[in-house]
């Protein structure tokens, strides 16, 4: 008898999402994409948001038919709503308009009650968003998770290293993740250590993000970051980070675009940014490496921003020549492989 594969939740299919090479150099290093966009609400954060409510059912934190409140510029949001909708919450987002217009209208039809903090609009207002949250939370009982300091966002990853270690026939030599929270990426790395990986990893945030210790300044990129004035949460590991990189909004976008052109993915701009970082050390590693870039999300979410022209030059983001440069790089890296067969024709190694 035909065994069938059906589920009977979206939850059900968070996870297994595919691992994509992007380019690969003549010494045989490579760089593959894990294309977390593939999970349900387009997101990574759907891994972290389920595991911290179910870790707070089963602590009794979160009651049944009870209300969660959390600030989030989108992903963690959507995640969280598909997580309610399923287990039977009410979900308040405390939002502002730095994020998304698409995730907005998207944790709406999800039947999310946004609450919208204003903004000077030249960044997001994280400070005033966990004001708001402590606030709804104590006058109303509502269970705020608290993703920068929730442990329980960096266990959710776990399956994303398992997943990385089950796809490959080596070791993931480098790891190249955004970090916002911090989850994603030190969760991943952890995760990956424990299981015997020697993964060196590359954390990335916007110019102008204060994480890794630079300036705070104005940034257009969502989902990553931390603004001047906030306090960086523990979820932030900087142990489980050997290095902590900044690109700038233009890097972060162009890639992005150049990605969505070469292979017809949609991904958003803060993967951008880890993709950028990791093509410009894809020249750099020893020969044979394996490179992985998280691309946190789907670039669907973004096409009135980082995929719109007008907007883009409207801040000056919009650049031709850094396209132009990062379409040389990967020929070069084409041309790298050209040679080397020919080489290897010609040599026999």
């Amino acid at each position: 008898m035909k065994t069938e594969r059906v589920v009977s939740s979206a939850a059900e299919i968070i996870g297994h999402t595919p691992l994509l090479e992007f380019t690969r150099t003549g010494a045989g290093s490579r760089l593959l994409l894990k294309l977390e966009q593939f999970n349900p609400t387009g997101s990574t954060k759907v891994r972290m948001a389920r595991e911290m409510i179910l870790a707070a059912e089963r602590t009794g934190a979160l009651k049944p038919g009870g209300t969660i409140v959390e600030p989030t510029s989108g992903n963690t949001g959507l995640g969280l709503a598909l997580v309610a909708i399923e287990r039977g919450y009410r979900f308040v987002a405390v939002v502002d308009h730095h994020a998304s217009k698409d995730k907005l209208r998207a944790m709406q039809a999800m039947g999310v009650q946004l609450v919208v903090v204003d903004g000077s609009g030249e960044g997001p207002s994280t400070v005033e968003r966990r004001r708001i949250a402590g606030e709804i939370a104590r006058e109303t009982g509502a269970f705020w998770p608290d993703q920068h300091y929730n442990p329980n966002n960096n266990i959710g990853y776990a399956s994303l290293a398992e997943e990385l270690l089950a796809g490959l026939a080596t070791d993931v030599d480098y790891l190249v993740g955004a970090v916002g929270t911090g989850g994603t990426l030190c969760g991943t790395v952890q995760a990956l250590r424990q299981r015997g990986s020697a993964v060196t990893s590359i954390g990335v945030e916007p110019k102008g993000s204060i994480i890794f210790g630079g300036p705070g300044g104005k940034y257009w990129q969502t989902g990553a970051g931390a603004p001047a004035g906030f306090t960086v949460g523990p979820n932030v590991r900087h142990d489980l980070i050997d290095e902590g990189v900044t690109v700038s909004d233009i890097d972060a976008f162009t890639t992005a675009r150049v990605v969505a052109r070469r292979t017809g993915l949609l991904i958003g701009g803060t993967a951008g940014a880890a993709i950028f970082i990791a093509l410009k050390r894809l020249a750099l590693v020893e020969p044979g490496s394996t490179l992985v870039a998280l691309v946190c999300d789907a670039g669907e979410k973004y096409l009135d921003t980082v995929y719109d022209d007008a907007w883009l030059r409207e801040r000056g983001l919009l650049n031709e020549p850094a396209h132009h440069r990062l379409h040389r790089l990967l020929s070069a890296f084409e041309e790298s492989q050209r040679l080397a067969a020919i080489d290897h024709a010609r040599t026999g190694t």
